[in-house]
């Protein structure tokens, strides 16, 4: 029976000894600065984003989160580049609902989205949101504007994020939704096409409220309606898109974390608990208040499922549009 026990306790002591290292390894990530590739270039909604959650994942962690701009081609380059990254935890994608179209516009795209990469969080989800250059449309109100569009149909445009982009396919949906004609100008991400408006260069811009949110504010830009069924805390008297009569113009930007495929399941588990952390602290709760946008939190197997359910609802917008395709 001694014999028996102690035995036993031989076995114990070894399973707790060989469980130590491994233990010790899981908790160690990161050990050295982590590289995060944004497919847009800086000072879009994205950034609007991706920057206050470095700061606050590198304060938590004591390891730098390197925000890496890849923009171009809609967000399709740098998630192509983000495909090719190793599966260590040390390179990480951050993509938007852009990455969910993307497949319905370009035919010869080198990832897949669903299957290059693991869905690690979904971090943001903000409104898009009608803005205007008021210099240049000098209506008071969104009813105004719907009659001015009207009556010149061809003449006004409104800049986006790319083609292919939720910046496109939302006017897109509002061009179907209204019976209008807006003119459509691409460019390489929202932030360039965002200075473009402030400038005087573009009408109107279909954006993320967050990338908008503090031009709104400073008086640069104008709002006209937030996409969705109720207004946004964060702009009340800006009218639904519902309470203007349409109804079904329901349209967000969302931003997540990936990471590239083969990723092992317990650094999966170390960089979602570290991101979900950096998103709620007090800091960044109230960045994100001040966009108007909500700490979605969906994570893992949650956020692919709602991956592959956007996926499918965009493709049939750009089917509605007559196809929208990008070689």
């Amino acid at each position: 029976m001694k014999n028996l026990l102690a035995r036993r306790d031989f076995l114990a002591w070894t399973a707790a000894a060989a469980a130590a290292p491994l233990a010790h390894a899981q908790a160690a990530w990161p050990t050295r600065p982590v590289t995060m590739v944004v497919p847009f270039p800086a000072g879009g909604g994205t950034d609007a984003f991706a920057r206050p959650m470095s700061a606050q994942f590198s304060r938590l962690t004591g390891q730098q989160l390197i925000i890496d701009n890849k923009g171009g081609g809609g967000g399709t380059v740098g998630a192509a580049a983000a495909a090719k990254l190793a599966p260590d935890g040390y390179g990480l994608f951050m993509g938007a609902v852009h990455h969910a179209i993307a497949p319905s516009v370009y035919p010869r795209l080198s990832y897949d989205i669903e299957a290059d990469f693991v869905p690690l969080i979904l971090v943001a989800r903000v409104p898009q949101v009608l803005v205007v250059n008021p210099r240049k449309i000098t209506t008071a109100n969104f009813k105004e504007f719907l009659d001015l569009v009207k009556r010149s149909p061809g003449k006004l445009n409104y800049g986006s994020a790319g083609s292919g982009t939720s910046h496109h396919l939302a006017g897109e949906l509002f061009k179907q939704q209204t019976g209008t004609f807006i003119t459509h100008i691409p460019y390489r991400g929202a932030g360039p096409a965002l200075q473009d408006l402030i400038a005087g260069n573009v009408d109107m811009m279909f954006d993320g409220l967050g990338s908008s949110a503090a031009h709104i504010k400073g008086g640069r830009i104008k709002a006209l309606m937030v996409a969705g069924r109720t207004r946004n805390p964060a702009f009340p008297d800006v009218p639904s898109s519902r309470e203007l009569g349409l109804p079904d113009y329901d349209v967000s930007t969302w931003y997540g974390i990936w990471a590239p495929k083969g990723t092992p399941a317990d650094t999966q588990a170390r960089i979602i608990e570290a991101i979900r952390n950096a998103c709620l602290t007090p800091e960044n709760r109230q960045v994100w208040a001040n966009q108007g946008a909500e700490f979605a939190d969906l994570q893992g197997g949650a956020f692919g499922g709602f991956i592959k359910l956007e996926v499918q609802r965009w493709a049939k917008v750009v089917k509605a549009s007559g196809g929208v395709r990008i070689d």
